[in-house]
C-alpha cells in the first residue's frame, strides 16, 4: 500500500508575507505552547485588568467623599479573596475537562444544556468586548499623549486591532513570542514600581499631587455602595477563565502546566492589585471622574514615585502596550470556545476550520469584524463601551461555579466537600458582583449585552436544530450504494460553436443514451439549426425547439421540466459554456448560464453538468465533427457517508465510466475510521480512495488527482458533486460550501466537466427507478479504502 502525501500549496506573496507559510496537520504537536509562552498568551487580559482595577473601585468610592476611599483595602483584600477563589475552581475544572470549554462545557454538563450555553454566550461577548474596550483603552493612551489623533480615535483602534488579527493568524505560538515581552515587561516595571514605592515609605512617602483635592460627597456611604465598589474593583478577575478554555494550547501533560499557569497567573494578578492599592493609599492618591479621562491612579503613583523622568514613561509605555494586548486572550480563546460550540453544533461549522497556520481562522476574523463595529458603533469611547464589560465574564464565573458545585455533589471523591464548600461560596459571590454591576451599569448601556445574552442562546439553539434535522435527513439510509439508476440527459444548444461541439464530444465519451437536445437560440435559425444537428449529431434524435428560450432561458428550462415526464431517477441538463478567462468575473460575463444553473440545482431529480471550454484547451475548427475520447472516468469528492453521497455515488455509475472513485480528502485522521465505517455500512461498490491533506486545503490534492488521469491526454474526468439544497438560502451559511469551492477551481480545469448532484432537504430525494441491487453490472469495490 503506497502512502501519496500532498505538499502545501503555494498561496499569494501577500497572503505568505502576512500569514506564513502553511503548516501541516502533524506539526499541531509543535505549535503547542510552554509555560513561559501560554503565561503571556493567556493572562494578558487579567494582568491589563489591573492597570485600571483599584481606579474603578476608587472612583465609586469618591461619590461618598475622600474619606470613603478607607475601605479601599478592605475591598480589596477582599477581591484578592475571591480572585484566589476563582483562580481555584478553574484549576480544578481544567484538571476535571482537560479538553477545555471552561464554563461551557462545565454548566452543560452539570447544569443542563441551556445553562451552558448562557454561559458560552456570556463568555463570547465579554471576549468581544474585551477586545474593544482594550484596545479602545490603548487608543485613549496614544491620543492622550499625541491629542492631535483624537478625531481619529476610531481609525487608530481598528488599526490596532487589525494588527493583532493579523498577529493571530500567523499562530498561537507566534503570537505568543510576539506578545511576550510587552506581558512580561508591564509585569516587571509595575513591579518594580510597587518595591520602588515600598522602599521609599520606609524613610517617607512620596504622597502623589492628588492627596489634597477635595472631593465632595454625593452619597452616603452605604452596603450597596461598598458593594457596587467591590463589583467594579472585581474587574481584576476578567480574564481568569481563558486558560480554561485554551487547555488544548498547551503542551503536555496540558492540564497539568494549564494548572500550574492558571496559579502563576492568579499570583501575579493578586499580588500586583494589592500592591498599587496599597501606594495608593500610602500615597494618597485620589481621583475623580473628571480626572481619570486624562490621568490614571497607575500615572499618578508613577508620577508620585519617578516623577516625570525615564521611568514613569516607561510605566506608561507598558502600559499602553498590556492594554492592548489585552486583546490578545480574547483572540485566542474566541476562535477556540467557537470551534468547541461548532463541534457540538450550536455555531456554523465552519468555525472548525483551520487556517494555514492551525489557528482557527475564521473565529479570529470574525472576532475582529465584530470588535471593530463596536468601536465603530461606540465612537471608540472608553466610557460608553467599558458600561458593557463585566456582565458577561460574571455570568460565566457564576455558573462555571455553580457547575462544579453540582460536579462534586455527583461525583464526590477526595476533599469533595470542601471543594463544593469553596465553589459554591464562589459562585454566591460572583453572583452578587453579577447583580450588583447589572443594576448599576443597566441604564449606562449593560442592558445591550442583557438582551444580546439571550438572543445569541435562541440562535444558538435554533442552529442546533438545523444541524441535528439535517443529520437525521442524511442518515436516514434511504439508499444504498449496491444499487443502479437510470439516467437521461438535456443538452441545451444555442450555438454549435466550440462549446457545444465539446459537450457533444463528452455525450459521446459517456455513450450518453436517451438525450433530449433544446435549441435556446433565436427561433428563425431553428431549422438551419436542426439540420447542422443531424449532421454532427446523427447517433441523437432530433433537435427540439424550446418555445421562448433564447428569450426567457431559465424560465424555458423549468417549464420544459415541469411537462416533460422522462420517467427516470435523474435528468441531466448538459450546459455548454465558455470560460473566457480564469477571473470570476466569468460569472458576471455569463450571467444568464450561473443564474440557469443556479435555478436548476432546486428542481428535484435534476443534475446540472456544466462543460466548460477553458481558455487554452484546444478544440476543434468552425464545422469539425465532435470526437469521442478513449476514456472517460468518474471522481466523486466526499466529505462523510450520508444519503446525498451516496446519492452522487449511484448517479456516478449511471454514466458507465471507464472507472468511478470516490475520493476522501483527510484533512483530520480522526474522521478516517468513521468515512470508512459508514462506506462498509452502505453496501459502497466502488473504491473509495483515501488522499492525505495536511495543509487542510482541498484543491491541490484533487487537481493532482485530476491531473494525473488528465495528462493522459486521451482522458475527460467528470468531478460529481453531492450538493446539499437547504430549505432556504441564508441556511447556506451554515454549512462550509465546498461544492461551491470546487466549482470554482475546476471551472477552469482543461478536460474536466463538473456535475452537480443536488440533494434537497426540504424534501429529500430517493431512487424509485433504482434496479436491484443483485442486476447491477457496475464495478464492484474492494473492501479496503485505498490510501495514496
Amino acid at each position: 500500500m503506497s502512502t501519496r502525501t500532498q505538499s502545501p500549496g503555494v498561496g499569494g506573496a501577500l497572503k505568505r508575507l502576512l500569514v506564513g507559510r502553511a503548516l501541516s496537520t502533524y506539526s499541531q504537536e509543535h505549535q503547542l505552547l510552554p509555560k513561559s509562552l501560554a503565561l503571556p498568551v493567556f493572562s494578558s487580559d487579567t494582568l491589563s485588568s489591573v492597570a485600571y482595577a483599584t481606579e474603578e473601585m476608587m472612583l465609586v468610592l469618591v461619590l461618598a467623599g475622600g474619606a470613603a476611599l478607607s475601605y479601599r483595602l478592605p475591598i480589596a483584600l477582599a477581591i484578592a479573596a475571591l480572585l484566589a477563589i476563582v483562580v481555584t475552581s478553574y484549576r480544578q475544572t481544567v484538571k476535571a475537562y482537560p479538553r477545555g470549554g471552561g464554563s461551557y462545557i462545565v454548566a452543560r454538563e452539570n447544569l443542563g444544556t441551556v445553562p451552558g450555553l448562557i454561559a458560552a454566550a456570556a463568555i463570547l461577548t465579554d471576549y468581544v468586548l474585551t477586545v474593544a474596550v482594550s484596545v479602545t483603552a490603548g487608543t485613549v493612551a496614544i491620543t492622550s499623549a499625541a491629542p492631535s489623533l483624537e478625531d481619529q480615535r476610531v481609525l487608530i483602534a481598528s488599526l490596532l486591532v487589525t494588527l493583532v488579527t493579523a498577529a493571530n493568524l500567523r499562530g498561537v505560538k507566534e503570537a505568543g513570542a510576539l506578545f511576550a515581552v510587552p506581558t512580561y515587561g508591564f509585569v516587571a516595571i509595575v513591579g518594580g514600581t510597587i518595591l520602588t514605592g515600598l522602599f521609599q515609605c520606609l524613610s517617607e512617602c512620596h504622597v502623589a499631587d492628588t492627596a489634597n483635592l477635595p472631593i465632595a460627597p454625593v452619597t452616603a456611604v452605604t452596603l450597596f455602595l461598598l458593594l457596587r465598589a467591590f463589583s467594579s474593583g472585581a474587574s481584576a478577575l476578567t480574564g481568569v477563565e481563558a486558560v480554561a478554555d485554551g487547555v488544548q494550547a498547551f503542551r503536555r501533560p496540558q492540564a497539568k502546566n494549564a494548572a500550574a499557569t492558571l496559579a502563576i497567573m492568579g499570583a501575579l494578578a493578586t499580588v500586583l492589585f494589592l500592591g498599587i492599592t496599597v501606594l495608593s493609599e500610602l500615597l494618597h492618591v485620589r481621583i475623580t471622574e473628571e480626572m481619570a479621562k486624562s490621568r490614571s491612579v497607575l500615572s499618578l503613583i508613577g508620577d508620585a514615585i519617578f516623577g516625570r523622568g525615564f521611568w514613569f514613561f516607561v510605566l506608561q509605555v507598558f502600559t499602553a502596550g498590556i492594554l492592548v494586548l489585552a486583546a490578545n486572550t480574547a483572540f485566542q480563546d474566541f476562535p477556540r470556545l467557537s470551534s468547541i460550540l461548532a463541534r457540538d453544533q450550536f455555531v456554523p461549522s465552519q468555525f472548525r476550520n483551520r487556517g494555514d497556520r492551525l489557528v482557527f481562522s475564521n473565529g479570529v476574523i470574525v472576532l475582529a469584524a465584530l470588535a471593530i463595529i463596536l468601536i465603530w458603533h461606540y465612537d471608540a469611547q472608553l466610557t460608553r463601551l467599558i458600561q458593557l464589560y463585566v456582565i458577561g465574564v460574571f455570568t460565566a464565573f457564576t455558573l462555571s461555579q455553580g457547575g462544579m458545585v453540582r460536579r462534586w455533589f455527583r461525583v464526590k471523591g477526595a476533599g469533595w466537600r470542601w471543594r463544593a464548600t469553596l465553589n459554591g461560596v464562589g459562585a454566591s459571590v460572583t453572583g452578587i458582583v453579577l447583580v450588583v454591576a447589572t443594576i448599576t451599569k443597566f441604564l449606562l448601556g449593560a442592558y445591550v449585552v442583557v438582551i444580546a445574552i439571550p438572543i445569541i442562546v435562541t440562535l444558538f439553539l435554533s442552529i442546533n436544530r438545523h444541524y441535528r434535522r439535517i443529520g437525521r435527513l442524511l442518515a436516514a439510509g434511504r439508499l444504498t450504494g449496491d444499487v443502479t439508476a437510470t439516467n437521461s440527459f438535456v443538452l441545451l444548444v444555442g450555438d454549435f460553436g466550440p462549446a457545444t461541439i465539446d459537450a457533444i464530444s463528452y455525450l459521446f465519451t459517456i455513450h450518453c443514451r436517451g438525450l433530449v437536445a433544446l435549441w435556446v437560440g433565436p427561433e428563425d435559425r431553428f431549422e438551419e439549426a436542426r439540420e447542422t444537428w443531424r449532421r454532427l449529431a446523427p447517433r441523437y434524435p432530433e433537435l427540439e425547439l424550446l418555445s421562448r428560450g433564447e428569450e426567457h432561458p431559465v424560465r424555458a428550462v423549468r417549464r420544459f421540466l415541469k411537462d416533460r415526464r422522462f420517467g427516470t431517477d435523474f435528468v441531466t441538463i448538459v450546459i455548454p459554456e465558455v470560460v473566457s478567462s480564469g477571473s470570476l468575473l466569468q460569472l458576471v460575463r455569463q450571467r444568464t448560464t450561473f443564474l440557469l444553473k443556479t435555478s436548476l440545482l432546486f428542481q428535484p431529480g435534476v443534475v446540472v453538468t456544466n462543460v466548460p471550454l477553458v481558455p487554452g484547451e484546444p478544440h476543434a475548427p468552425a464545422g469539425a465533427r465532435p470526437v469521442e475520447r478513449p476514456r472517460s472516468e468518474v471522481i466523486v469528492p466526499i466529505s462523510t457517508v450520508h444519503d446525498a453521497t451516496v446519492r452522487a455515488v449511484i448517479y456516478a455509475k449511471s454514466l458507465q465510466p471507464s472507472s468511478v472513485e470516490a475520493i476522501h480528502m483527510a484533512t483530520d485522521p480522526e474522521e478516517i475510521p468513521k468515512v470508512v465505517e459508514g462506506w462498509h455500512d452502505r453496501k459502497m461498490d466502488v473504491p473509495l480512495v483515501l488522499v492525505e491533506a495536511p495543509f487542510r486545503d482541498l484543491g491541490p490534492p484533487l487537481l493532482e488527482e485530476i491531473r494525473s488521469r488528465t495528462s493522459r491526454g486521451d482522458t475527460v474526468v467528470t468531478i460529481v458533486l453531492p450538493e446539499l439544497v437547504p430549505d432556504h438560502w441564508w441556511q447556506n451559511l451554515l454549512h462550509n460550501q465546498s461544492a461551491l469551492f470546487f466549482k470554482r477551481i475546476l471551472l477552469f480545469e482543461p478536460d474536466v466537466v463538473v456535475t452537480s448532484v443536488p440533494f434537497h432537504l426540504a424534501a429529500p430525494e430517493t431512487l424509485h427507478g433504482a434496479e436491484n441491487p443483485q442486476a447491477t453490472s457496475g464495478p464492484r469495490a474492494p473492501s479496503t479504502p485505498e490510501v495514496r
